[in-house]
């Protein structure tokens, strides 16, 4: 795969800034996040891809076939095509630590990439994600810090399998950490503020 595998919004990082990869909700694209993005770390590079699957018009980095339903031979064709893509970037800036965040569907992706290529990441923020699946486990993983945020009445990513993923996370050795809101799928300040603690830390 190379850089040029995803149409996508990008700065390059001043030398040894992180490069953040921004990863949109459903129905967004490269623009959602990317000024957020370019905001938490001073002269962090910025790579937010925009998805390639239509989803009625709503544009996903992976199909479904109904509300919490993946098509899983599409999820895994999305997920390689993505580590070849994020690897292609890492090549590119050597000295510069690789970080990511997604929302929704975006954090739906970068777990997967994060299961898939564990070594890629060093800081990930999943927000409000949804992984209806028993993942393997990856203890390569361990030291990776993760955050997860979510709402306990969020009616596309129910708490339980939420709280499932954080548990997860942690038993693979993952240093984890969340940011739970009584709301539901929306993302709330309080979850922008996490994601810069843990960008900037």
């Amino acid at each position: 795969m190379s850089r040029d595998s995803y149409t996508a919004r990008t700065a390059a990082p001043r030398e040894g800034a992180p490069l953040i990869f921004a990863f949109h909700g459903t129905g967004a694209d490269e623009t959602q996040f990317f000024d957020f993005a370019q905001s938490l770390v001073p002269g962090a590079g910025v790579v937010s891809p925009r998805d390639d699957v239509s989803e009625h018009g709503a544009a996903r980095f992976f199909r479904r076939k109904a509300e919490g339903v993946y098509d899983m031979d599409d999820l895994a064709r999305a997920t390689e095509k993505m580590v070849g893509f994020v690897s292609a970037w890492a090549e590119a800036y050597p000295g510069s630590p690789v970080y990511g965040f997604g929302y929704s569907n975006g954090a739906n992706i970068l777990a997967s990439v994060m299961m898939a290529a564990p070594e890629l990441f060093e800081r990930a923020a999943l927000l409000h994600p949804l992984i209806p699946w028993a993942p393997d486990p990856v203890p390569e993983l361990a030291g990776a810090r993760v955050l997860v945020t979510a709402g306990r009445r969020d009616p596309i990513c129910p708490w339980p399998m939420t709280e499932g993923l954080i548990g997860w996370l942690s038993a693979q050795g993952a240093e984890t950490t969340t940011t739970l809101h009584d709301g539901g799928h929306e993302l709330r300040p309080e979850e922008a503020e996490a994601v810069a603690r843990l960008m900037r830390a």
